[in-house]
């Protein structure tokens, strides 16, 4: 049996998932949904087993990468939590300052999949930061189901603070070249819009999926804007509209895709929610944006 994709799953599974892995329905929930669509409370469980990440299998680039080097980085935040710490990775054999992203990960916080995305970046070149969100909490618990009921307890103020001082932090860094891009997942998707509206210095950003900035604080971009959205992902293409009339009319730069028969998610290949043509041809669109924005 080859590995499973979104194909694999009813729409209304998939939707019930999409519920699930946000917050809006628990475990509890899911499953007894499942049940009532499949039929067993075994082939709930089972289901959900399927949908659920698998990290070992999906990453790409292992942490002691002898084309890589790695630590864990603190920086101070003031106006967040006190100070905001995660995974820095580098070329192994960089030579002068390079353009640097920071990694924004989804309702989860740092996770093996988006260690692995940082580490990708750093083996493509890159100074790669991915701050924990839920570091103020004790960090990311290595469970997902414990780490969305966390992502509740969080200060959402705080939490958008620690990343505009990751952000301004990285770019201060003696590795950096000052050129400072985000990249975010999801609930990252979302913050890499709120940043470039609140930090005029963001030189990139690139959401995936994430909600939108409202259309009063459009203005304040400065970045140039790669935007990503899955085709069935009723929650956030909804914002879309009023989001793209409002960057239209503030005249801010920017390009934006819409991939055919992808689920929210599609990027993330720890989950039959991913799509590798999309995934591929969304992370080669996104390394070309940053280096033509970043140098």
């Amino acid at each position: 049996m080859g590995r499973l994709t979104a194909r694999d799953f009813s729409p209304e599974i998939l939707r019930l998932f999409d519920r699930y892995v946000h917050g809006d329905a628990s475990r509890r929930e899911f499953l007894l949904t499942a049940q009532k669509l499949l039929g067993s409370s075994a082939a709930a469980s089972a289901t959900l087993a399927a949908l659920s990440p698998r990290f070992a299998a999906a990453q790409q680039i292992r942490p002691n990468d002898p084309r890589i080097q790695t630590q864990q980085l603190s920086l101070p935040s003031p106006q967040g939590h006190g100070q905001v710490q995660g995974l820095l990775a580098w070329p192994a054999k960089a030579q002068g300052p390079l353009p640097s992203v920071l990694v924004i990960h989804e309702n989860r916080g740092l996770n093996p999949h988006i260690e692995d995305i940082t580490r990708r970046l750093a083996v493509d070149g890159f100074l790669a930061f991915a701050p924990d969100a839920l570091h103020p909490l004790g960090g990311y618990p290595g469970n997902e189901d414990r780490a969305r009921e966390r992502f509740t307890e969080l200060d959402p103020t705080k939490a958008r603070a620690d990343f505009i001082a990751a952000a301004q932090g990285l770019g201060k860094l003696a590795q950096s070249n000052g050129k400072v891009g985000a990249v975010g997942f999801c609930w990252g998707g979302g913050v890499v819009n709120f940043l470039a509206a609140r930090l005029p210095e963001l030189a990139a950003g690139v959401p995936f999926y994430g909600a939108q900035a409202p259309a009063d604080e459009v203005p304040g971009i400065q970045a140039p804007l790669l935007i990503h959205y899955a085709e069935q992902d009723e929650r956030i293409n909804k914002g879309w509209p009023p989001f793209e009339q409002a960057l239209k009319t503030a005249g801010k730069r920017y390009e934006a895709h819409l991939y055919p028969g992808t689920q929210h998610g599609f990027n993330n290949d720890t989950t039959p929610r991913f799509d590798q043509a999309a995934a591929q041809l969304a992370w080669s669109r996104t390394l070309a944006f940053f280096r033509q924005h970043l140098g």
